[in-house]
């Protein structure tokens, strides 16, 4: 079990973008260079992959933390800075992605890609912001950080037909017999620790994919037994195989198993009873007595409900049973996971926001966007100050301050710099 890990929460964090430069064109004999900063290369984005190669994500035990690469800062002569790579996480098929508890991403096919974290913008030079009237700018933009996350990954098996029932029915035996899988089997209860995964050759080009789900007990959807760990298995099947022990060895009665392991499927996933059954009534060639089976029987008719009388041990049955699952798979579709939709609101950095709260007598104002304009500033130049007002009028932010209370002379703190607000 140690081996097979189906859940894990890691931190992506995407690349910040780089400085945009400040500096003008020098060269001999010319008297009067121009503004020749160059751009800021964009941070690297965190993407996740799927892969069919992985089966598990074991890996994400042990590294938690992932991170793209910066972009570089800009250069003099109007060098743009390198784009930071990016960042390419591979899971397996079958995985889906979580944020703030909702699923934003289903990485279904080897095709699929979902950019985790966004990678922050690169700043602009000073030969960005040079005009006819302000032709030698003294600032520049800095880059902006890119997304940064705390991310929820699932492993949902992609199955055609799950195998579930109580432990201890045969499951493992009869994928064992229909496919190459080698599941471990033996005599007792929870052999079965991890789910199991097998091909099945159904003849004339026809295959499908098994998974033998652990044994699932009275209670397993409120956590009891092994079998609720890998109930999200169940939800990515298109059908489901009731594996039911008729033979009364175990000293229980296969329609309560039925009901039992129904009821279990229904707590988890209401949905789950929408999905297509059949019933495989196992360990016939060691029955003694019909009368239960033949209750079972009838239950299954009663419910429109195709069962088939199989024994997995001598291979009774089966063949018929894998044609059947075979033929009814052509008209079964593969189930949606619903995933929302991606909004700006999902991610972590919105460069519009700031806030305005009161310390003391001071009024500070923080928000991305504050630190992107303080730290792009050159105070000391007089069009980068223009630049600046000019800005925070824009934005709102006098706006906000004057509702907030502010009069003049008031103390105002944007990051580091503190200054007397003055119409």
């Amino acid at each position: 079990m140690a081996s097979f890990i189906d859940k894990a929460k890691i931190t992506v964090k995407a690349g910040k973008g780089g400085n945009g430069s400040m500096a003008f064109h020098r060269e001999k004999y010319v008297a009067a260079g121009g503004p020749d900063g160059g751009d800021g290369g964009h941070g690297g984005s965190v993407i996740f992959k799927g892969d069919n190669s992985l089966s598990t994500l074991m890996d994400f035990k042990y590294k938690k933390k992932y991170n793209a690469e910066n972009g570089e800062d800009g250069k003099d002569k109007k060098r743009h800075g390198k784009t930071g790579s990016d960042l390419y996480i591979k899971v397996p098929v079958g995985t889906i992605i979580k944020f703030n508890g909702k699923i934003v991403a289903d990485i279904k096919t080897e095709d699929t890609t979902f950019v985790a974290a966004k990678g922050g913008t690169g700043g602009w030079g000073n030969a960005h912001f040079a005009t006819a009237t302000r032709q030698a700018p003294k600032f520049a933009k800095v880059g902006l950080y890119g997304d940064e996350r705390e991310l929820e990954l699932e492993l949902r098996l992609l199955a055609d037909v799950g195998f579930v029932g109580f432990p201890n029915v045969g499951k493992s035996t009869l994928l064992s017999v229909i496919s190459a899988a080698k599941p471990k089997i033996a005599n007792y209860h929870f052999t079965t620790l991890i789910p199991n995964l097998g091909v099945v050759d159904a003849g004339e080009g026809n295959s499908f994919v098994a998974a033998d789900i652990p044994g699932l007990i009275e209670g397993a959807s409120e956590g009891l037994g092994l079998g609720h760990e890998f109930l999200r298995h169940v939800e990515r099947t298109r059908l489901l195989l009731h594996v039911v022990d008729v033979s009364g060895i175990e000293g229980r009665h296969p329609v309560e198993d039925f009901n039992t392991i129904n009821e279990e499927l229904k707590n988890y996933n209401m949905d789950l009873m929408d999905r297509p059954q059949i019933i495989a009534a196992n360990k016939t060639d060691i029955m003694t007595d019909s009368g239960p089976y033949e209750e079972l029987k009838a239950l299954a008719a009663e419910k429109d409900i195709k069962i088939f009388e199989i024994s997995a041990a001598t291979g009774t049955g089966v063949r018929e049973l894998v044609a059947y699952i075979a033929s009814c798979l052509k008209e079964i579709p593969i189930p949606e996971v619903e995933v929302e939709p991606i909004t700006e609101a999902l991610y972590t950095f919105d460069e519009e926001e700031f806030t305005i709260k009161k310390d003391n007598e001071v009024y500070v104002v923080e928000g991305p966007y504050v630190t992107k304009l303080v730290s792009s500033i050159n105070f000391d130049d007089y069009e980068s100050l223009s630049y600046f007002q000019t800005n925070l009028r824009k934005k709102g932010i006098i706006k906000a301050l004057e509702n907030a209370g502010v009069k003049e002379g008031d103390m105002v703190r944007m990051e580091d710099l503190e200054f007397e607000f003055i119409y």
